[in-house]
């Protein structure tokens, strides 16, 4: 459920975390004090659980590259917002190689905000895959999300599924996609990142 990557990740708030609980709990005479940080505790190992998932074995689909609820659908893109309580690592929605990796500064706005994809913090990956046939995936960051995590560089070669980075703490990720390719996915749609089909090459 976790990968040494993001525990890498998460590893100063839960150490600090696991033992503010263990300090109350042994040190405070009220037994329920230690529920908030136990609480909190539970929360941030949730948050930087890495499930496995089904990648499919088609070529020809594109996969999510991010879990979460599907906010926004247009003939080249999809949008996904990822709640604090999603799992937040973004994998290749193809495979393929990584030809290009960009980093913008920008604001930390809602990312429900019309305005958040232009103007927040984000990282852009354009991924090639071995025919000519490229994607882009934009990891936004939001009013909580503080830090946008890259896993792989320009250059890289990666499986369709494979793990390239996340965003701590709720955020917003978007796939645009050629003109021309079938998108499969709707507003309202829950996707799992590196296993949901959100779209198909023509």
């Amino acid at each position: 459920m976790f990968t040494k990557r993001t525990l890498a990740e998460g590893k100063w708030p839960i150490l600090v975390l696991a033992a503010l609980t263990l300090a109350t709990g042994l040190g405070c005479p009220v037994p329920w004090a230690v529920l908030p940080p136990a609480a909190l505790l539970g929360f941030t190992l949730s948050f930087f659980r890495d499930p496995e998932r089904k990648v499919p074995a088609d070529s020809k689909v594109i996969v999510a590259p991010a879990e979460g609820r599907i906010v926004d659908v247009t003939p080249t893109s999809v949008a996904i917002f990822l709640s604090v309580f999603d799992v937040h690592v973004q994998r290749a929605p193809l495979a393929g190689t990584i030809k290009k990796v960009e980093y913008h500064a920008g604001k930390f706005l809602d990312v429900r905000n019309p305005d958040a994809s232009a103007q927040n913090e984000n990282r852009v990956i354009e991924i090639e895959a071995a025919d000519g046939f490229r994607v882009t995936v934009k990891q936004i960051a939001g009013l909580i999300a503080r830090r946008i995590v890259g896993w792989a560089g320009e250059g890289a070669r990666l499986e369709m599924g494979e793990r390239i980075g996340m965003i701590k703490f709720g955020s917003r990720v978007e796939l645009v996609l050629p003109a021309g390719v079938e998108i499969i996915a709707k507003v309202g749609d829950y996707a799992k990142g590196g296993e949901t089909v959100v779209a198909r090459r023509k």
